[in-house]
């Protein structure tokens, strides 16, 4: 089978397996079976890192439960190519050459060498950062179970909530806030940047020469910065007289800057995302769509794609026929790829927007409600406007469910497709002149 439709197939059968775990008594705070159609969408939304949901999981789901949950975002976050390898490296497996080059591909790795030792990093990394996020947020709730579960949703940039108001609740102490934002940027920057940042070396011993960073870490650190400066000095200007009118300054800067940071990837909220004034969720939704980086917890286009497609079009305003990028020539096979994925995301972002006004355009949703939900569902951010995911009709909420899993398997099903099968053509055609614009 084909490589790119088994990772499909693998992550709807863990979505099913998923299912029927939250569906059975254990998993239930009632002890009784669930509702079948509930667990179904909760573990889509596990399994595809979004966070949206259509019951309350600190009520709904027993410590069972919420355990099954916690561990379906974890695998959903390392993606079941790279969890199947871990444990394909545990058992002292072989990995087939194809399976090299797709993981070469997803974590942009220009070298075979040393691959195991980097999944095997990724895993221990994310591990570590997870631990370390627990043992910080212990100190302040006292609750080990409650510390790993806000630590790993935080990182997996999942949004799954014990709460009902999400970080509501915490919005008074910046220590969990500030904590929580720190894990939901280390998940949402990728493994790869990570794994840069930590065998950096400034000045190698061996031959004397600088370290320096790679090109991918030096367009996802700077471009991260720069949208987490513009989102939170913008959040601050227009929520100043807003949701942030009653708050001391101490307490806008903190909330703030939690809330720059959480519409590119995670689903948490300090402040309920109805309340905020309509251009705030505009520039949520542009930042949604933007998401983190390649190979990390988030979805969106990628913060690579956008750093490609404006020097393409700077470079084109300056009559230049090449793409360059902090003095390094993009190759024109990534220029073509970041138009594609920059297409087919405002695609599947039409489409499930056009199907939920279909089911529930004529309900008590609004529609810019609609359209928010369908941005967060593709591009699995978790965000939501009030009740809107608890209020979808059936068919809608089987509509954010594939959006979902399409917005989870975009990236990894372009990887297969660009490094399982590359068709060329044994015939020349004659080029013309084709008026556009």
């Amino acid at each position: 089978m084909n490589g790119r439709f088994s990772i499909a197939l693998g992550f709807l059968a863990l979505i099913f397996v998923g299912a029927i775990l939250l569906y059975m008594p254990w998993a239930r705070a009632s002890g009784e079976f669930g509702d079948l159609a509930s667990s179904l969408f909760t573990a889509c939304s596990a399994v595809c890192v979004t966070g949206l949901t259509v019951v309350d999981i600190g009520s709904e789901f027993s410590r069972a439960g919420q355990i099954a949950i916690l561990v379906l975002v974890e695998i959903g976050c390392l993606g079941l190519m790279t969890s199947g390898t871990f444990l394909l490296i545990a058992i002292g497996r072989r990995l087939s050459l194809s399976r090299e080059f797709s993981l070469m591909n997803a974590y942009g790795v220009a070298q075979i060498k040393g691959l195991r030792g980097l999944i095997c990093w990724v895993v221990g990394s994310m591990l570590v950062v997870e631990t370390l996020g627990a043992a910080a947020l212990y100190l302040r709730f006292r609750d080990v179970y409650k510390s790993v579960f806000f630590s790993v949703m935080g990182f997996c940039n999942a949004g799954f909530s014990l709460l009902p108001d999400s970080l509501a609740s915490f919005a008074d102490d910046p220590y969990i806030v500030l904590t929580l934002a720190l894990e939901t940027i280390l998940g949402g920057i990728g493994f790869l940047v990570i794994y840069n940042l930590c065998t950096f070396r400034f000045l190698r011993r061996s031959s004397g020469a600088r370290g320096r960073l790679s090109l991918h870490t030096r367009v996802v650190l700077r471009l991260t910065a720069t949208l987490l400066v513009v989102a939170f000095a913008f959040f601050l200007a227009s929520e100043w007289h807003g949701v942030l009118a009653d708050f001391p300054l101490a307490k806008k800067l903190w909330v703030g800057f939690y809330q720059a940071v959480t519409p590119r990837t995670c689903g948490f909220c300090v402040v309920p995302t109805e309340a905020l004034h309509p251009v705030t969720r505009l520039v949520y939704e542009f930042l949604m769509f933007i998401g983190g980086a390649p190979g990390s917890a988030a979805a969106g286009i990628k913060v690579t794609t956008l750093a490609v497609l404006v020097y393409t079009i700077a470079a084109m305003c300056r009559g230049e026929q090449e793409t360059v990028v902090y003095r390094r020539i993009v190759p024109y096979d990534t220029v073509r790829e970041s138009i594609v994925i920059f297409m087919a995301i405002v695609l599947f972002i039409a489409v499930v927007t056009g199907a939920l006004f279909v089911t529930d355009g004529s309900g008590a949703v609004p529609a810019d409600a609609l359209f928010f939900e369908a941005v967060s569902a593709i591009t699995t951010t978790g965000l939501s406007m009030g009740d809107t995911t608890r209020s979808l009709s059936t068919g809608g909420r089987a509509v954010i469910m594939v959006a979902m899993f399409l917005g989870r398997l975009g990236a990894l099903s372009v990887v297969m497709m660009i490094g399982d099968r590359e068709s060329k053509r044994h015939v020349r055609f004659p080029s013309e002149e084709l008026v556009v614009g």
